[in-house]
């Protein structure tokens, strides 16, 4: 009864469909805002960015779109991921409360990133596209996309926020590997870049900057167009293969959860395994919990402001409502990368706006802590991002052992740590410390949201 149990699917339960959640939704959300007019944006204003199939995806209100055979097939690789019982944690914490973690860290990047990275390059091969621009924060967005350009023959470029640059190497050379260029952000490759670099020739990026030097070259290049690896629609729409296979897995646990948790830094991870039991939830069925964990260096939903905002520090993208920080935050330089985020995707930030959703916000060592003793009972070391994921999942079954409840917690561990091995090397050494952001700069930011109509 110690051990870990694994619940596997075969590849015919591979999703046929992505889960699009605008459908079920009892509100839609804003609209994107073109940021001259103020009015809806439409597919002209995208394409500069995105190919065309890409557009109808983030657009779209049908409930499920098709995944097309040749993404599924690459799927295959390493779809369905398994789902563990997490027998070992659960015991380890005294807890009456069962635990399950959906394991995103056996795909070939070594996180989620790559569900929706392979099905953006598919879209831009069959466009004609042979060059992708794109940004990554820890660098697991960056090497899914490199993953993904080399299977569909497309240069992808990446710029990668500083101090993610500097503080991942093996990450950046996972990049190189696979084909991809990867560049240090702010650059001085681009003007967004040069801007910043004129300010501060020693500031650590973010991604809010590092989207504006991918998006500038995109937008002035006609061969080449643009991939996000969160905050959109259609990357949010592709991830949840994640949720739909745990749903079947669950089904052959004979357990349905209590509780979801995920960590949240655009939303893609998190929303790829909440919506599809948010979606169940909306069409009569049961009622979870559904808890997003955040960093609290960089706390877009619990100290964000619900506005429309930039998705990027150069002003250079529609406006879209959102919880946010103001697109002219930078955040502290803390390992969890991939959630240095200024913003919080437009589809998760209304559902938690609906009541659909709740949102907590850790300091970087206690999810380290939490991290080292999940590798310690489970075996697998997880992300810096996951490790967040990992606390909320603790503190949820140490409430249900206070309380005396054997709830049902499912979490989202979307990546495993061994890029990450320098973040834990510093945490051992007493190195890693708890960062604030400066509450000065985040009233500024927030202070410059643009006015909205």
């Amino acid at each position: 009864m110690t051990d870990t149990v694994k619940y596997v699917l075969d590849e015919t339960h591979i999703p046929k469909h992505w889960y699009n959640i605008m459908a079920d939704l009892p509100a839609p959300p804003p609209p994107v805002l073109h940021p001259g007019t103020k009015q809806p944006v439409g597919p002209d204003d995208l394409a500069p960015l995105f190919p065309m199939a890409l557009i109808a995806q983030e657009v779209s209100t049908e409930r499920e779109i098709e995944i097309p055979e040749p993404v599924r097939e690459i799927y295959k690789q390493w779809r369905p991921s398994p789902l563990f019982r997490a027998r070992r944690l659960e015991k380890a914490l005294q807890t009456p409360a069962k635990i399950y973690y959906k394991y995103e860290g056996v795909s070939p990047a070594g996180s989620h990133k790559p569900n929706t990275a392979v099905a953006q390059a598919f879209y831009n091969k069959e466009a004609g596209i042979k060059k992708i621009t794109t940004e990554t924060g820890a660098g697991q967005w960056g090497s899914s996309l490199a993953f993904a350009g080399a299977l569909f023959g497309i240069e992808i470029k990446v710029w990668m926020v500083r101090v993610s640059y500097n503080q991942k190497p093996y990450r950046r050379a996972l990049m190189e590997t696979y084909g991809a260029t990867c560049i240090p952000s702010p650059s001085s490759e681009t003007q967004s870049g040069k801007a910043v670099l004129a300010q501060n020739k020693d500031h650590p990026g973010s991604l809010g900057i590092a989207i504006s030097e991918a998006v500038e070259v995109a937008a002035t290049h006609d061969d080449t167009k643009y991939a996000l690896g969160s905050v959109l629609n259609h990357v949010l729409t592709h991830q949840t293969v994640v949720g739909q296979e745990a749903l079947l897995q669950l089904e052959m646990a004979g357990d349905y959860p209590d509780v979801l948790v995920g960590c949240t830094g655009g939303g893609s991870n998190f929303a790829g395994l909440a919506f599809p039991f948010i979606g169940a939830q909306l069409r009569g069925g049961k009622k979870v919990r559904v808890v997003a964990v955040e960093p609290a260096a960089c706390p877009s939903l619990t100290r964000g402001k619900y506005a429309y905002d930039f998705g990027d520090t150069g002003h250079l993208t529609p406006l879209v409502k959102m919880h946010t920080l103001g697109s002219t935050f930078t955040p502290p330089g803390f390992h969890a990368g991939g959630l240095r985020y200024h913003g919080m995707a437009p589809l998760v930030s209304h559902c938690k706006e609906l009541g659909l959703l709740e949102a907590v916000a850790y300091h970087q060592k206690e999810c380290f802590a939490a991290g080292v003793q999940f590798a310690r009972t489970e075996g697998i070391l997880p992300a810096p991002e996951a490790n967040h994921a990992v606390k909320g999942a603790i503190d949820e079954a140490l409430r249900c052992k206070k309380e005396g409840k054997s709830q049902v917690i499912l979490f989202n561990l979307c990546g495993h740590g061994h890029f990450d091995m320098q973040a834990y090397m510093d945490y051992f050494a007493g190195k890693l410390v708890d960062q604030n952001y400066d509450e000065a700069e985040l009233a500024m930011a927030l202070a410059g949201l643009p006015a909205a109509a």
